[in-house]
């Protein structure tokens, strides 16, 4: 394929740009320099000018199969000229169920009923009132509270920022929801700086919920929410046996446990979904991102079939959950996700991640010496690392980092004081060794 064409002359301007209100963006930094991109093949993107960038970060988390794969456009186009859309409500069309179906097939044993939405922030939310509403129709309509987790990052929704732990992503918005309590987070530099995979402390912090629990009591407590590797806050893997026991104390006091997979599923960790890889099975599973491979926006959540049957009484022609999207189950988007499952499954690609993920964990730990590192952390593939702030400049070094990636030709992800790596699952031990040898030179100049 050629290289795009550069833009029109004046199209950067800060005129055209001043409309765009642009999200979890410095906007005045980013309008004043932009970088803007105009293609994308494979594991790269392409500037207007031509420039070619490797992407460290499979997009935002999303492009797990990698960009403008040929079979999901093609599918998108097929799709696109057939049935563009199909209402949501008292309709149907094969896809929506297909794609439910085959995503059931790929998930822990019983979460086998499938809602879609367009994104994480709605699987979230949706999660969220299933789980109210379910313990309402079993006759708990007292569970009413919902736990969440320090520096967990749940979407920007009212539910997902009530039980986010973002400070920063909360701060702004009021109160929020009502009853929302909190875990604490399993990061601690002194105990597991530079850990592999899962660290080995940590395990007996989830026993903090038998605090919350006894604090509100258990009949008050709807349903408890964490990713299974916190992602968006800076890669934080639990600890060794943290999921079992949060398991194992959610079911004893018959409380909800959902799993936000947004990020983790489809691949990331080198499953289908991290509670396989962990032997963990909730109650829920949010999912969104990986599932089109970021080509088309959809989310869903997959439900313990007997949650989803306790919704189906009253008379057959009413109405079950009062809850949905205009665009739930989009054809376009259901004939990406079949298309990319398919990839998934043709080109091996969740095994791919498990044969990859020690290469970059090698890769990336080789940065221990590195100026300024105070940490690395990875698990299948995903990895962070975190730098030593700038005195009197908070964020400033980790934004260097970025800056500076991106002008060497590679894109990572800034989270705080961290710099992160999510590569495809379609990498090369090549392309690996050049996002670490990047990210080297730019810490031997960073100040």
């Amino acid at each position: 394929m050629s290289n795009p064409a550069p833009l029109e002359a004046g199209a950067l301007h800060p005129e055209a740009l001043a409309s765009y209100w642009m999200p979890f963006t410095a906007n005045r930094q980013f309008k004043a320099a932009p970088r803007m991109m105009a293609r994308a093949e494979g594991m790269h993107y392409w500037t207007p000018e031509g420039r070619r960038i490797l992407d460290g970060f499979s997009g935002l988390w999303c492009c797990n199969a990698g960009h403008s794969r040929k079979p999901v456009v093609e599918a998108i186009q097929r799709q696109a000229a057939t049935l563009d859309y199909a209402p949501a409500f008292q309709m149907g069309h094969p896809l929506a169920f297909e794609l439910a179906g085959r995503i059931a097939a790929m998930a822990p044993a019983g979460l086998n009923r499938v809602f879609f939405c367009n994104s994480g922030s709605e699987a979230v939310d949706t999660a969220l009132k299933v789980a109210l509403a379910y313990q309402r129709l079993r006759g708990e309509g007292s569970r009413t509270r919902l736990i969440g987790r320090e520096r967990g990052y749940h979407g920007v929704g009212f539910g997902g920022i009530s039980v986010g732990g973002m400070v920063a992503n909360r701060k702004m918005f009021g109160a929020m929801l009502a009853g929302v309590d909190h875990l604490p987070h399993t990061h601690s530099l002194e105990k597991n700086a530079f850990s592999r995979g899962e660290p080995e402390w940590g395990a007996h912090l989830a026993d903090e919920l038998e605090r919350l629990i006894a604090l509100h009591d258990a009949s008050t407590i709807a349903a408890v929410i964490v990713e299974p590797m916190a992602g968006s806050t800076g890669v934080l893997l639990p600890p060794r046996g943290y999921l079992q026991r949060l398991r194992e104390i959610t079911a004893k006091h018959g409380i909800l446990l959902i799993f936000d997979e947004v990020i983790t599923a489809f691949g990331r960790l080198g499953h289908a979904f991290a509670a396989q890889r962990y032997g963990v099975t909730p109650d829920m599973i949010t999912f969104a991102k990986g599932v089109t491979s970021g080509t088309v926006p959809m989310g869903g959540v997959l439900v313990r079939s007997d949650i989803h049957d306790a919704f189906m009484r009253g008379p057959p022609w009413a109405i079950e959950l009062f809850h949905g999207y205009t665009y739930s189950g989009h054809p376009l988007a259901c004939a990406a996700g079949i298309a990319t499952l398919d990839l998934y499954r043709d080109e091996g690609l969740f095994e791919r991640a498990r044969a990859m993920a020690p290469v970059l964990e090698d890769a990336v730990h080789s940065l221990r010496a590195s100026p300024h590192v105070i940490d690395i952390r990875n698990g299948g593939l995903a990895a962070a690392i975190e730098l030593e702030p700038r005195p009197g400049a908070p964020l400033a070094r980790a934004f260097d980092a970025y800056l500076g990636c991106w002008e060497r030709g590679l894109l990572v992800r800034q989270a705080g004081e961290i710099v992160c790596l999510a590569p495809a699952l379609i990498v090369e031990e090549s392309q690996i060794a050049k996002m670490t040898g990047t990210l080297r030179e730019v810490l031997l100049q960073l100040a």
